[in-house]
Parts: structure tokens; C-alpha cells; sequence
């Protein structure tokens, strides 16, 4: 059986073969991106190197990046959508391109040294072409020469004609809805793809359906993708060509276990068992005795995972009713319902953390530093969704002394108290009415477009738009990081921001509010640094020479790791020096007059500002 650790050590071992410097994982809370709330895929935290930035390590990367993906949550509970999941890659940064990528990726899933999958079990896709590129026949003539090695005659199966594969379709073009990737908000660097999917059930022969249905069906399992991204996308909506051609791949690394343990359920594996087996025992239920309790049981430990891996990044998330903090408090209350239907009654998902955190502490030390503050807030929050069921059950009941309890009335519930429809349901049956659930869907569609057009304004480009506006802010983060840490303390870190071409946001951690005195002391520091016209310089060094110059930054890497360090200042004279991947203005005199809009809470100890430059 294959465990979650052995392939992360195969699949890092294997490109350090192939010359790659192996980096740790960022962060699931993305910096400087205020098109996305988690960091969604590898690429996501390498985007300025994707449009051209140097990394410290060279143009050949790999890692094993934590994601966060929301948009299937509902999805949830079949046998292969995951919100947190960890993800493989390997990054060409203007090195090598379509030939490379294909070939080691074939070694890896192939080879006797490796993986050992069976070639003949082995599909894959490339992009069909449109008006913005061309078919991809570069990728489909280097997949033929792989399968040859077997020799295995690979066909090339056309999407516009939309017939049902054959035994010699090996290749399969699809359109850019399946085989384009990115950007990861609306601009930003994008390209055609090539998907690896393996066969889970050969005994059945040859295909039998078209291919995405034996994807949708669960028959095929994918395993890999290889993104060429040469294009960026921009604002207009056109596409233009990098200035280097890069390689982002991605191996789901939960689903490839189980496709190579033979199972059809990426939680059929060591990361899952344990935390099922906790389960268990709080509800006295086995995970496997029928569908319901599987579903449920799937939904808590994915939730449960997604939720202490939020909690425990270094950024300090806790549950609220916006952003990052809205979706983990959708998730625990999500996964606190599904433990009442396994008929739990009392508080329990902190056990279940704290199975979470013994699996990948090791992995993400940053678990073992934060774990008070992860018991802490699903503490906190469990209380608080329970008092609201209470409440929410009292207010159902007396809607139904006054009649029955309509689509509009459940809305109300939800939107208003927190009370999840499904338990409005569930109460409604028990008093033998029933709630019209299309009202309930069509009130939620009018919240939902309503949310769409008040957060509108958050979608406009960040880091992977490389404005000069957007520039100048990011540099004056750096001034405002070190004016807060001179003026209130050395136990000011940075938590997390968001920037864009208009404004910054800037999360820190601070017990108090800031006094009016301190947010003009603050404004006054950085307009001064400003007027010295001091020049942005970059340097790279490793993370144990960064901590010997004092430089700001999360020290949780192993040392050794390169690192870019931005020096403001003049001949050894620094006001300012901090680790980060860019981009930056060249002297501060560029940037112009710094003014701080608000000061609020963030969350608990962690303080926000929100500021523009004139």
C-alpha cells in the first residue's frame, strides 16, 4: 500500500534527478491576490515568477503545494472532490518546455523505479485549439512517441466529431473549457494543457462511452496535468505572449494514491483512515455500513482537514461572516450538521483536529505551532452554532403556530440566523409539512446576485497585474510593515494583505486599536522614507543570512533555501528589509504620498489597515 509520504518523497526525489531545487509550500492564504480567498493551485504563489520575476532557486522548481478549492463544496462526499488537498508540481521558468514535461511525466507514472503504472491503463488530453491558439499537435506528436516505447499505437481521437472512443484512442483533444488552465483570477498568466488520466477499471475493456463520461463515471482518474503557459491574459480579455515559456504541472497527490492503491475513492487512504476511525468511535457508526453515513463521514473529515489547515496557517484566520473567515465557518457549521445526522450530540470537531493535526504536523509544522489557537476557535464556534440551532428551532416552531412554513420563511432562517435549510427541513418533516425548496433556491439566487454585484469591485487584477500603481503599494507595505513595528512593538508581523492598482489592505498582528496619534505617526514615518528617495534593492541570500540581517519574513523553511530580500535604503543604512517575491518600485520617490483610509479588526489579535497613495 502507498502512503501520502512515500509518493511526496518519490515525486521530489524523482525531479531531483531532473535538476530541480525542491521549495516548501506557501502559504494558503495568497498575498498581495485579491481575486482569489485561498491559494488554489501550485501556481498560484509562483505568478511573478511566471511573468518573469527571477526565483532565488533557479528556473527548474518542485514542491508540494497546500490548496484550498471551494467551488465543488457542495460536491463533496463522492469519492474524489477534496476541498483541501495537496498538490505535486514541477515549474519550468523559461527552461524546458512541451518535450520535457511530457517525457518526465511518462517516466515518473511508468517507470519500474517509479511509479510502475501500466502504460496500456494510460489516456491522455491535449487542447483542440480555438481562436486564441492553435490545436496542440506539438503535444499530441510527443505522447505518440511515450506510448511507442510500449508499442502501443496511440490515435488521436477529435472532440469536434464527438464519437465514442476506440481501442487505438489513446489521445483525445478537448475544447479550452477542459484543456486551458488559468489564469488564476481574471489577467494573469494562462495556457493550453495536457491531462493524464489513468484507467481504474480495465477489466471492462476498451472504453465504452465518450471520454467525458468515462471521467464523470469514475472510470478514468486523473492523475496529472501539464499546463504550458506561454500566454497572458490581459484586463481587455486578449491574449499575449509571455516573455518566457513556462511549465506548471500538477499531480493531485490523495487522488494519485488511491488510483495506486487500486482504489476508486481518493479517501481510501492513509491521510483519510485515521480520522475516519475517529469518527467512529464519537459516533458509533461504521464509515462504510451505507451511503448516508459514508457521505457524512466523507463531508466531516474534509471539512474538519480544510478547516484546521485554514486555521493553522501562520496568517491566523478564524471563523467570521466575510472572506477566508466566512468559508471556514461555513465549514465547520457544515460539518457540525452532517455530525447530527450521524446522531452526534455533543461538541466534537476539535477531537477530530486534533487526529488532523497528529497526521500532518510533521508535514505543516506550522499545526503544531498554532494548535491552541485551532482548539480555540472551533471552540468558540461550535458554541456559538449551537446556540444558534437552538435558536433557530425556536423561531421554527413559532412560524409553524402561525401556518406553514414557506420557501421565503426558510430563506429568512438561513440568511438571517444561520440556520442551515437542510435542518429546516428536517424539522418541517417531523411536524409532517413540507417546504417549497424551488421559493427557497430562487430567494437564494436573488442573495446570491446581490453578493456577486457588492463584491464585484475585489476582481480586479493583484499581484499577477503588474501596474506600476500595484508596484508602488506592495513597495509601500514594506514601508508600513517596519513604520508599525518601530512606532508599536516588535511583536508586529505580517499576517496577510491584499493589493491592488487602487489600494492596499494590510493584516497584522497587534492587541489594540490604533489610536489616531499612532495612524498619523505611521503615515508621517513612510511619506518621510518616501521624500529620502531611497532606492528598492534586491538581494539574494539564504533564509539563515536573511535571519542574521534581521530581515522580516516567516522563518519556517529549512535553512539553505534561497530567498529574495528587498533592502530600502541607502549604503548599509536600511530602514527596511523584508523577504518576498516582488514586484517592487527602484526608489521609493516613485511611489508618492501614502495616506491610511481605516483601521478596524481583523480578527482576534490581528488588527487591518486599508490605504491609498496620491
Amino acid at each position: 500500500m502507498y502512503t501520502i509520504d512515500e509518493l511526496r518523497k518519490k515525486y521530489l526525489d524523482f525531479f531531483r534527478t531532473k535538476d530541480h531545487a525542491v521549495i516548501l509550500s506557501s502559504s494558503l492564504i495568497p498575498d498581495n491576490d485579491p481575486t482569489a480567498l485561498f491559494t488554489t493551485a501550485g501556481m498560484h504563489p509562483l505568478v511573478p515568477y511566471l511573468m518573469g520575476e527571477r526565483h532565488p532557486e533557479g528556473k527548474r522548481l518542485a514542491d508540494v503545494q497546500k490548496c484550498i478549492r471551494t467551488k465543488d463544496i457542495d460536491e463533496v462526499g463522492d469519492n474524489r472532490h477534496l476541498t483541501f488537498f495537496e498538490m505535486l508540481g514541477n515549474w519550468s521558468l523559461g527552461d524546458y518546455f512541451k518535450k520535457e514535461a511530457i517525457e518526465w511525466s511518462w517516466e515518473f507514472l511508468t517507470g519500474s523505479k517509479w511509479l510502475n503504472l501500466d502504460p496500456k491503463r494510460i489516456y491522455v488530453t491535449v487542447f483542440a485549439g480555438d481562436e486564441n491558439s492553435d490545436t496542440d499537435n506539438e503535444s499530441i506528436e510527443f505522447w505518440k512517441k511515450q506510448y511507442s516505447k510500449f508499442g502501443i499505437v496511440a490515435e488521436t481521437c477529435p472532440y469536434d466529431q464527438n464519437i465514442k472512443g476506440k481501442k487505438e484512442h489513446r489521445i483525445f483533444t478537448m475544447p479550452a473549457s477542459d484543456n486551458w488552465w488559468g489564469p488564476v483570477g481574471e489577467t494573469g498568466p494562462c495556457g493550453p494543457c495536457t491531462e493524464i488520466y489513468y484507467d481504474v477499471s480495465p477489466e471492462k475493456g476498451s472504453l465504452q462511452n465518450l471520454f467525458e463520461e468515462e471521467v464523470s463515471n469514475f472510470r478514468l482518474m486523473e492523475v496529472w496535468n501539464n499546463v504550458f503557459m506561454e500566454f497572458n491574459k490581459l484586463a481587455s480579455g486578449k491574449f499575449e505572449k509571455l516573455s518566457q515559456k513556462n511549465v506548471d504541472t500538477g499531480m493531485g497527490l490523495e487522488r494519485t494514491v488511491a488510483v495506486l492503491n487500486g482504489s476508486l475513492s481518493a479517501f481510501d487512504t492513509d491521510a483519510f483512515y485515521p480520522i475516519f476511525s475517529s469518527i467512529e468511535k464519537i459516533s458509533g457508526k461504521k464509515y462504510k455500513e451505507s451511503e448516508d453515513v459514508t457521505k457524512a463521514m466523507r463531508i466531516i473529515v474534509d471539512h474538519v482537514k480544510a478547516s484546521v489547515m485554514i486555521m493553522g496557517d501562520d496568517k491566523g484566520i478564524s471563523p467570521s461572516n466575510t472572506g477566508q473567515g466566512y468559508v471556514l465557518r461555513r465549514l465547520i457549521r457544515r460539518a457540525m450538521r452532517y455530525g447530527k445526522i450521524l446522531g452526534i450530540t455533543d461538541l466534537f470537531i476539535n477531537k477530530i483536529a486534533a487526529t488532523v493535526i497528529d497526521i500532518y504536523g510533521e508535514q505543516y509544522p506550522e499545526l503544531l505551532r498554532n494548535r491552541n489557537f485551532i482548539k480555540e476557535q472551533i471552540n468558540i464556534e461550535e458554541e456559538k452554532f449551537t446556540k444558534t440551532l437552538k435558536q433557530g428551532e425556536q423561531i421554527f416552531n413559532k412560524m409553524i403556530i402561525s401556518g406553514s412554513v414557506s420557501g421565503k420563511d426558510a430563506f429568512v432562517l438561513f440568511s438571517t440566523y444561520g440556520f442551515p435549510f437542510e435542518l429546516t427541513q428536517e424539522l418541517a418533516d417531523s411536524k409532517g409539512c413540507k417546504i417549497n425548496e424551488d421559493e427557497f433556491n430562487k430567494e437564494m439566487e436573488k442573495h446570491a446576485k446581490l453578493s456577486k454585484t457588492a463584491s464585484s469591485g475585489m476582481f480586479k487584477g493583484g499581484l499577477a497585474d503588474t501596474a506600476e500603481d500595484t508596484k508602488k503599494l506592495h513597495t509601500a507595505a514594506h514601508l508600513m510593515l517596519e513604520s508599525l513595528r518601530r512606532i508599536l512593538g516588535d511583536h508586529v508581523s505580517q499576517k496577510g494583505s491584499n493589493i491592488t492598482s487602487e489600494r492596499l489592505r494590510f493584516d497584522f498582528s497587534h492587541p489594540e486599536k490604533l489610536t489616531p496619534e499612532q495612524i498619523k505617526k505611521v503615515e508621517d514615518m513612510v511619506n518621510e522614507q518616501i521624500s529620502k528617495k531611497l532606492p528598492v534593492t534586491p538581494k539574494e541570500m539564504t533564509l539563515s543570512e536573511a535571519r542574521d540581517l534581521g530581515a522580516n519574513g516567516v522563518f519556517d523553511s529549512k535553512y539553505g533555501e534561497k530567498v529574495k530580500v528587498y533592502f530600502i535604503g541607502n549604503n548599509n543604512d536600511f530602514f527596511s528589509k523584508e523577504i518576498c517575491g516582488g514586484p517592487h518600485v527602484n526608489n521609493t520617490d516613485s511611489i508618492g504620498k501614502f495616506e491610511i483610509k481605516k483601521e478596524e479588526s481583523s480578527s482576534a489579535g490581528v488588527r487591518r489597515i486599508k490605504a491609498v497613495i496620491n
